[in-house]
């Protein structure tokens, strides 16, 4: 190793804890502030005095030795100002571990015209199911999420996703009387699991929302459950609504207000029970925002996290160019001070 290597090596860690290390260089300029410095004291305009002698021999007051204090002052402003645009950082002691550990879920949710059906009052069902759902995405910021929505037919919304922001917009616009009316409850699990199969996550989960039976499709729902099955994907179903005769919109009345009537919408609690035994998952039942809440939130405790995104370490830093910055403009502020008062030139 060359004689001067430790010499480089030290330099070259001293300057990895400054985020901007070429900020130094405008140190470069020093000489040219100091020069600046000089010249403006050779160019200051002399008091010339018929007596000087007598003034001679009064002696040097304390001012007369503060006369370099300024440009000093102003240098040392120069070297601490290029020290804080360095951004000089403190390292943390503690790393943090940036992978990703989470679960990959695909939520099917019925977006039939029943879901308008108003027994979660003062709003209707997919009202409370798009707003809990909300929530549960904020909440999944390490899970991969994805969205199929389903009535005659089902369709991917959204891939599985880390994107919450997104994910939450696109849930957020889901709509009623879009898609052909129906309850194809077999194609949209059977989309979902597609989605999820070639996830290497550990655990790989279909959560399914729906208010009523299956009616239409090309996929009979038992059908779709065995296919999860062979892949390992649990299939979680929530029942939501309180079953009977629902308030449900019947158009409007003469002044403009929704007209309402009682409805009984069909339920098939035991098809969504038989497919969630059959893929290993769990049935449930929501008869209101909590519950449906509370219940999603199960689905995720009893399932096991896996890394889904490597992403090394991350080494946290806090910023300590401010003492530098401070010091600085006290000393312009004290320079200028002094210039003003103690240390006024006339003319």
């Amino acid at each position: 190793m060359a004689p001067d290597a430790p010499l480089l090596e030290a330099l070259r860690r001293a300057l990895s804890e400054y985020h901007m290390p070429q900020a130094f260089l405008a140190l470069a300029f020093l000489p040219l502030a100091l020069l600046w410095v000089w010249l403006e004291r050779r160019t200051r305009a002399v008091f010339r005095f018929s007596a000087a002698p007598l003034l001679a021999r009064q002696g040097r007051g304390l001012r007369a030795y503060l006369t370099w204090l300024p440009p000093v002052l102003r240098v040392t402003a120069f070297v601490l100002a290029v020290v804080a645009l360095a951004r000089p950082q403190e390292r943390d002691s503690k790393v943090r571990d940036a992978s990703v550990e989470g679960i990959d879920i695909m939520i099917a949710l019925d977006l039939s015209t029943s879901m308008e059906a108003a027994d979660f009052r003062p709003n209707n069902r997919l009202f409370v199911a798009k707003e809990v759902l909300g929530e549960f995405i904020s909440s999944r910021m390490n899970d991969r999420i994805g969205l199929v929505v389903f009535s005659g037919a089902a369709y991917t919304q959204a891939p599985l996703t880390l994107d919450t922001g997104v994910l939450k917009e696109v849930v957020r616009q889901l709509r009623t009387r879009v898609l052909e009316d129906g309850t194809a409850i077999g194609d949209a699990v059977a989309t979902a699991v597609n989605r999820l199969r070639d996830s290497e996550a550990k655990s790989r989960v279909v959560v399914l929302i729906t208010d009523g039976d299956n009616n239409t499709g090309t996929v009979s729902p038992l059908d779709a459950a065995k296919a999860a099955q062979a892949l390992g994907i649990p299939v979680y179903s929530i029942l939501v609504g309180k079953g009977g005769k629902v308030p449900f919109p019947a158009g409007q009345d003469l002044f403009g207000n929704t007209a309402w009537r009682d409805v009984e919408i069909p339920v098939n609690p035991q098809l969504l029970q038989t497919m969630a035994e059959v893929t290993g998952g769990e049935f449930y039942r929501a008869t209101d925002r909590e519950e449906l809440k509370q219940n999603l939130q199960r689905v995720l405790d009893s399932l096991e996290r896996s890394k889904i995104l490597e992403g090394g370490v991350i080494t946290n830093y806090r910023e300590r160019f401010h003492p530098f910055l401070l010091a600085a403009f006290t000393l312009l502020l004290l320079e200028l001070l002094l210039k003003a008062t103690v240390l006024r030139v006339f003319p």
